[in-house]
């Protein structure tokens, strides 16, 4: 959540400054006036942001460096040694300057949850929420352990997704190059073959309409790249706004085959942050209020804020996340179940470990039936214009 700087006054008149933090800026007034202090200024601060401009921190990176300073609190090595010993040992330049930030901004009295929270481009909000609660709910070390098995599994995942991929990927970019270079340079040439039958209204439709395609290719083809770039742009600058995020999340989950599977990773992350933050202790509503963020998709997030607010009403959880549409009914029913028999930390580490094993047999799956697809229509396309190219020769060879 972001942070607010605000200057405000008490019951007595006094000045008082301070910095909290809130999902918005009403959120920021509620708790302020919750406090008996009245806001004369309330400003949202920008986080900072490092100066270093090199190659990205990766996922492993970050998750071991997470799992060293667990290590380190659990060895009782206090927290301005723990991180600056981290900083000594890691062989990432950015990630050492970023460390020694983090480190100055908590001996200046900052959380490191606060620290942390300065620097969204890598330390991801599943893992500072984890972090927060950890620091208030006395079980730092084993929540910078999970957040470390979290990142790891997610950046297994990530590898072996892009792994699977990979081959239809290459597959599809040669193909396109093939068939853009077929059209543009090799259909010409027959042009001037067929323009003999083409001014006698015989040449085929197929063929016509091939030839006009290479010809708009070849006359408007750099236009047109340059539109696509220009939408490309603005649909990249679009989904940078809260508002365009949710629109892309909305439609992630709406894509044929590949919407469910992303659907069931998200609800995977959301289970398993959940169940470990009960585990530890950590309040239904506040554990809602982490796990909602380290979903991935902010629709989810909504469904899942959504079910918190019916909850703090004396409702039950798996009532609300089923009327929200997007958790699967048999999550729900486990859920369900899980909260009469009074074990749902243990049941939604299970729901999480079940749903990764099926969402991976299902993107293997997905993969496997891609690569004869891709291959299929590749050769329908190069099968199409051979076609449209031989027609009128075996035209001309039956009149001659």
């Amino acid at each position: 959540m972001p942070d607010f700087a605000y200057i405000a006054r008490d019951n007595a008149g006094r000045r008082v400054t301070g910095r909290l933090s809130a999902a918005t800026q009403q959120e920021a007034l509620s708790t302020l006036a919750a406090k008996a202090l009245f806001p004369l200024e309330v400003a949202g601060e920008k986080a900072a942001s490092s100066t270093w401009k090199g190659r990205r921190i990766s996922g492993q990176l970050m998750a071991t460096s997470y799992g060293q300073l667990a290590d380190l609190l659990a060895s009782g090595v206090p927290m301005m040694r723990s991180l600056d010993v981290l900083k000594g040992q890691t062989s990432h330049r950015g990630l050492a300057e970023i460390l020694g930030q983090v480190k100055g901004h908590v001996e200046e009295g900052e959380s490191l949850a606060e620290a942390m929270h300065r620097y969204p481009r890598v330390f991801s909000d599943m893992a500072i929420s984890m972090v927060r609660a950890g620091s208030e709910g006395g079980f730092l070390e084993q929540a910078l352990l999970q957040v470390a098995d979290f990142t790891e599994k997610q950046e297994d995942l990530k590898s072996r997704t892009i792994g699977a991929i990979a081959y239809p990927v290459l597959l599809a970019t040669v193909g396109a190059l093939v068939i853009s270079g077929l059209i543009i340079f090799v259909v010409p040439r027959f042009a001037t073959l067929f323009e003999r039958l083409r001014e006698r209204g015989e040449l085929p439709v197929f063929t016509e309409v091939l030839l006009w395609f290479s010809d708009t290719l070849r006359a408007w083809g750099l236009p047109i790249l340059a539109v696509v770039a220009i939408v490309g742009y603005f649909l990249r600058s679009r989904m940078a706004t809260e508002h365009g995020r949710t629109m892309r999340d909305r439609l992630v989950l709406r894509l044929p085959g590949a919407g469910s599977i992303l659907l069931n990773l998200a609800v995977s992350r959301f289970c398993r942050v959940l169940g470990t933050l009960l585990h530890n202790g950590v309040p239904i509503l506040k554990s809602l209020e982490i796990s909602s963020e380290a979903t991935g998709n902010r629709v989810l997030a909504q469904a899942v804020r959504g079910a918190a607010e019916n909850i703090s009403a004396g409702q039950a959880l798996a009532g609300p996340l089923s009327k929200s549409g997007y958790f699967p009914p048999a999550v729900v029913e486990m859920i369900a179940v899980a909260e009469e028999s009074n074990s749902l930390e243990t049941v939604l580490v299970k729901i999480a470990d079940g749903l990764d094993r099926r969402t991976w047999r299902r993107l293997d799956l997905l993969v496997r039936l891609l690569e004869p697809l891709m291959l299929m229509l590749l050769a329908a396309v190069v099968l199409v214009v051979v076609i449209a190219l031989l027609m009128p020769v075996i035209k001309m060879s039956m009149t001659v």
